[in-house]
């Protein structure tokens, strides 16, 4: 994949124009994006072993697309969702485009209070491809490219790129020609269309996490995760009829908070003896298994199965600290704490790719990607070869991961950098930088200019600091972290005492 950044224009060029391509040569592709998974809410297990998560959640249709395509065991995200959903459509890293935390309400940051430092102006108010918008990055979208170059555009689901009332708060403002259910809200108000999935109806105001778009289904007995694949399935019958690839993104809800019962699945947890909101989890686990399985049966029925993409993802860890509505709820084990850390249990996710022909059946893949990788890869597959955009991409395709003809992760440094306070407190949370370099992982803490240093690979828990002992590791990772933050003009915070800027790692 050949990238060459311009101001203020993006132009992309594919290597022949869409009208000499054959249908059947550019593929399909769906991004099944899930909302807060966790590494381990699932049967499949990503580890090198089954564990008790494993033996308890059901999620058959996960396995059944493992069957057919390459799981990935190291795939890693941001630690909260805008970063992370920011920079897959866009390839950057979460450290340049400077969305580092969760986007709501328009100049309004959402950053916890802390006595001793605070966070910078970072991108409140998300991505825009317009100029000119105070605190946010101009893009070109990985949905506007795919358009530009033949594809059917669908959004479905959580989008959660920009703030109420900027550009950024419509998929459509990205190069989606179909949006289903996407605006600025993180999260929802409710699961259930007995409650109207949130919105009011008696001349009250809704809740800015009311998902718009779904009025059919108002007043059902209806979960949103069936309402929502319901609705990509009409979507995917008008794609058919174009004469044209599509590209479906499938951002779910699922399985952020409110904790709610799917009562398709709820009592079959309940009667393996787990407590009344493990179960509920585990039932919005499943149901999000069964969208899966739904759009697997409908590519087969329809004929296209092998001829689409299929790329399993979550935006995050697993919400194991207690929330702002106060429930705790999964865990993440083997892995460290959950959402928002730092920690493996906050940034490590659940991957799955099927690409019928090209990527081996029930095939494992242990080299690490991040979530910028997917911009990269998908143009890579749609046959985009050139491409020109506002932004810089930091992603690496993992194609070659995916076809066993490279290694693009051989001595590749992975890097995260959260400015912010989350809110939520547990292991790893809190405002952090770090960097992962073969076997080791460096967290720095900017509040306390604390270092740990983890050999994940034999202590997957990150149990044990070996900063004192490794100091020759630390002080080189320390640099290399430094030195990467100031070339991509990362942020950080300043102290409250003094007004002035913490200290890079590499300064302390």
């Amino acid at each position: 994949m050949k990238w060459k950044s311009i101001v203020p224009l993006a132009i992309c060029i594919p290597l022949v124009s869409t009208a000499q391509k054959k249908i059947q040569e550019q593929p399909n592709i769906i991004v099944f994006l899930v909302d807060d998974m966790g590494w381990q809410d699932t049967s499949l297990p990503f580890w090198t072993e089954r564990t008790q998560w494993n033996n308890l959640y059901e999620t058959p249709n996960m396995e059944r697309l493992a069957d057919q395509g390459m799981m990935f065991t190291q795939a890693y995200a941001c630690s909260v969702s805008s970063p992370s959903r920011v920079s897959l459509m866009t390839g950057m890293n979460a450290a340049r485009h400077r969305v580092t935390n969760w986007t709501l309400e328009k100049n309004k940051s959402n950053d916890g209070k802390s006595d001793i430092i605070q966070p910078p102006n970072w991108n409140i108010n998300g991505i825009c491809q317009t100029e000119g918008i105070d605190y946010t990055y101009q893009v070109t979208s990985l949905a506007q490219i795919l358009k530009d170059n033949g594809y059917h555009t669908i959004h479905c689901g959580k989008a959660h790129f920009g703030a109420i009332d900027t550009p950024g708060e419509s998929p459509y403002h990205f190069g989606f020609e179909v949006n289903i259910a996407g605006h600025a809200g993180g999260g929802l108000a409710s699961y259930l269309g007995t409650e109207n999935f949130g919105n009011k109806t008696d001349g009250q105001k809704s809740p800015l996490q009311a998902i718009p778009g779904l009025d059919k289904y108002w007043g059902q007995d209806i979960f949103v995760t069936e309402a929502l694949t319901l609705e990509a399935k009409k979507a995917l019958d008008h794609a058919q009829k174009l004469d044209q690839p599509f590209f479906l993104y499938m951002a779910h809800y699922a399985i952020h908070i409110p904790i709610q019962k799917d009562m398709r699945f709820y009592q079959k947890y309940r009667d393996k003896g787990m407590t009344e909101i493990e179960s509920a989890y585990a039932s919005l686990i499943e149901g999000m298994d069964k969208s899966l399985g739904d759009l697997m049966d409908y590519l087969e029925i329809n004929g296209i199965a092998d001829n689409t993409i299929i790329m399993f993802m979550s935006d995050n860890g697993g919400l194991a600290a207690t929330s702002r509505s106060g429930e705790p709820h999964t865990q993440n084990s083997p892995l460290n704490s959950g959402k928002g850390s730092a920690y493996e249990g906050g940034i490590r996710e659940p991957m799955i790719v099927s690409w019928p022909q090209k990527v081996k059946k029930q095939s494992k893949n242990n080299e690490y990607v991040i979530i910028e990788d997917f911009f990269p890869t998908i143009l890579e597959m749609a046959g985009v070869e050139k491409c020109r955009s506002v932004q810089p991409v930091d992603g690496v395709s993992f194609v070659p991961l995916l076809t066993e003809k490279g290694n693009p992760s051989k001595n590749r440094k992975l890097y995260w950098n959260f400015p912010n306070i989350w809110g939520p407190s547990g292991p790893g949370i809190g405002a952090t930088c770090s960097v992962r370099d073969g076997d080791w992982k460096l967290i720095y803490y900017y509040d306390t200019g604390k270092k740990e240093l983890f050999n994940v690979t034999e202590d997957i828990g990150e149990i044990n600091n070996l900063s004192e002992k490794r100091v020759d590791i630390v002080r080189n990772l320390s640099k290399d972290l430094g030195k990467y933050l100031r070339r991509v003009d990362a942020q950080r915070p300043s102290f409250k005492n003094t007004e002035k800027l913490v200290p890079w790692p590499d300064e302390v």
